[in-house]
C-alpha cells in the first residue's frame, strides 16, 4: 500500500468503494470520532465492521447514513430522537440517500424546534458523557510529571477536553437563551 502525502487525507486516494477507518470518517464529516462512536449508541442502524482489537471499518453506504445523520442534526436541527423518529417513519435508505445528496428532508415527520432546551439539552448532556467516558478511558492511569500533583495530558487528550468545554459553554448559553436571559 503507497504512502498517503502529508496533508492529503488518505480517502482521497481511495476508491469509493473501500472502507475507510474512523479517523477517515471523522475528518469527511468534520466530527470528532468520539462523536462517531456516540452516534453508534443512539443509531442502532450504524453498524461499522469491527475487526480484531474493536477497530472500526465503514463502508461506503454507512458513510452515507453518518453524513444523512449529521445532516438532519446540524443542518436541518433535529435533536438525536427526531432523526431516530425520521429513521423509524423514512428509514434507513432515505437518511442515506440526504446523506448523499440525492435527496432533502421534506415533512410529514413533526420535529420539535431546536428550541426546546429540555431535549437539546438531553441530547448535548449525552454526548457530553459519551466524550467525558472516552476521555476516563484513554486517561484511566494519569501519568503524573515529577513534583506535580496533577495528570500529564496528551496533546490528544488536552483537544479532547478543550472541545469538551466549548460545548458544555455553548450548551450553558442555549439553556441561558432559552429560559430567555
Amino acid at each position: 500500500m503507497s504512502a498517503v502525502p502529508a496533508g492529503v487525507p488518505a480517502t482521497s486516494v481511495k476508491s469509493a468503494e473501500a472502507f475507510r477507518t474512523i479517523s477517515e470518517v471523522a475528518f469527511d464529516l468534520d466530527v470528532p470520532q468520539h462523536v462517531l462512536r456516540f452516534w453508534e449508541t443512539r443509531f442502532t442502524q450504524v453498524k461499522p465492521v469491527k475487526r480484531a482489537g474493536g477497530r472500526r471499518y465503514y463502508r461506503p453506504e454507512d458513510v452515507d447514513l453518518l453524513r444523512g445523520i449529521r445532516s438532519l442534526l446540524y443542518a436541518e436541527g433535529f435533536t438525536i430522537k427526531g432523526v431516530q423518529k425520521v429513521l423509524r417513519e423514512r428509514g434507513l435508505r432515505h437518511v442515506a440517500e440526504i446523506g448523499r445528496g440525492d435527496a432533502v428532508f421534506t415533512g410529514p415527520v413533526e420535529r420539535k424546534p431546536a428550541e426546546d432546551a429540555a431535549e437539546v439539552w438531553q441530547d448535548e448532556a449525552m454526548h457530553a458523557r459519551a466524550m467525558m467516558a472516552d476521555l476516563a478511558r484513554a486517561h484511566a492511569e494519569p501519568q503524573m510529571a515529577p513534583g506535580i500533583d496533577r495528570p500529564v495530558l496528551s496533546e490528544e487528550q488536552r483537544t479532547k477536553l478543550e472541545i469538551l468545554l466549548a460545548e458544555l459553554l455553548q450548551m450553558k448559553a442555549k439553556l441561558r437563551a432559552a429560559a430567555g436571559r
